[in-house]
């Protein structure tokens, strides 16, 4: 099984992910969400599970220059991030954990976003969050989140 735990605390997340049945799939998603490089990082990972394209990885951020995009992940640490992006990072790591948490089979759990999904009109997840607006995230998170409350449809 995957685990994905996202903590104030980097070390207390990986802690707990191991007390829950390992790191597997989710080592790099231990996360200090108060540290912008971790968040810039772990996005980084989770584009690599959903095999996301590099305009995909712009769009959901909210489409931030290109050389501005390659700059962040050259050096996550110096990654200058927008309040904006940052509240884009915010879900997009919410997602990824409930997803995780929704699937515990992560390749299941990283193939979702691509599937159609009535909840959407038929599009999948992925293709209502490239709609570009932050609504659009906060929408496929707080179905989520629904989902994991016992709504799962």
């Amino acid at each position: 099984a995957a685990v994905a735990v996202l903590d104030v605390d980097g070390m207390a997340a990986e802690a707990a992910a191991k007390a829950v049945g390992g790191l597997g799939h989710a080592l790099g998603l231990a996360c200090d969400v108060t540290d912008r490089a971790q968040m810039r990082s772990a996005f980084a990972r989770i584009a690599e599970h959903w095999g996301l394209a590099i305009d995909e990885q712009r769009r959901l951020l909210g489409e931030p220059p290109r050389s501005t995009f390659f700059a962040w992940r050259k050096s996550p640490a110096h990654a200058a991030l927008t309040r904006d992006t940052l509240e884009r990072l915010s879900l997009l790591l919410g997602i990824y954990k409930a997803l995780q948490i929704l699937l515990p089979d992560a390749d299941a759990a990283d193939a979702w976003v691509k599937k159609p999904n009535s909840a959407f009109g038929g599009s999948s997840a992925l293709a209502l969050m490239l709609g570009g607006n932050v609504a659009d995230l906060l929408r496929v998170r707080r179905w989520l989140d629904a989902a994991r409350g016992g709504g799962w449809s």
